[in-house]
């Protein structure tokens, strides 16, 4: 199988506590399951309450990517109004599945992800869809679309469109045969290491990025 390398930022976090990470973690997950019910009956309104949770926890919160001093001047992330257009309901292919990707962190050494398959988008493009191949397990889809490092747009490395082992996921619109899952780029953020050098992120390689702009979802 053909390796593709992704890139990531590198740095310590030795500031940061155990529990004030497994904190963070948790409160995510409950996030992200608000969301989904929510957004089953209004995925705008789970939008706005996806919006003031994150910045309540990242302008409050001590595992916050955001340095003291960043905190100090928050004044909430940036993060485009609701647009319905970029949500879709789309089946996972087979396209590229067992494809391997190493990620070298530097601080957690390689990771390594397995692909599943492709997301084809009308009109956009295709993403790679691709399996924490170790401890936890977990579905990861990172993107970089036209606006990646454009003034008034979105981080240049890329963003995360799902990344279950953190519980971002926004669920399946069906089930068995031809499964359709939801994504819902207005909820796409930005890893950790766009706001500080000193987190790991694995980044969108080529098989993640989009020739079109996607002006939704958390910005830089």
């Amino acid at each position: 199988m053909e390796d593709e390398q992704f890139d990531a930022a590198q740095g310590s976090l030795t500031d940061i506590s155990a529990v004030d990470i497994a904190d963070w973690r948790l409160r995510t997950f409950a996030l992200y399951d608000t969301v989904r019910r929510i957004a089953a009956d209004n995925p705008a309104e789970a939008h706005s309450y996806w919006r003031q949770e994150r910045d309540r926890m990242f302008g409050t919160h001590p595992a916050s990517a955001l340095t003291a001093a960043d905190k100090a001047d928050f004044g909430g992330l940036k993060t485009a109004d609701y647009d319905p257009i970029y949500r879709f309901h789309v089946p996972l292919t087979k396209e590229g599945a067992g494809r391997e990707m190493n990620v070298d962190t530097g601080t957690d050494g390689v990771v390594r992800f397995v692909r599943l398959g492709t997301f084809d988008l009308p009109e956009m493009g295709q993403l790679a869809v691709w399996k924490l191949n170790g401890y936890g397990g977990g579905i990861f889809v990172p993107f970089r679309d036209a606006t990646a490092g454009q003034p008034g747009g979105s981080y240049g490395a890329g963003r995360y469109l799902l990344d279950t082992i953190k519980g971002a996921f926004h669920g399946m619109h069906s089930s068995g045969l031809g499964a359709e899952f939801v994504l819902d780029f207005n909820f796409a953020y930005n890893p950790s290491c766009a706001y500080n050098e000193a987190w790991a992120c694995p980044l969108a390689g080529p098989s993640n990025r989009l020739a079109v702009e996607i002006p939704a979802g958390e910005l830089y």
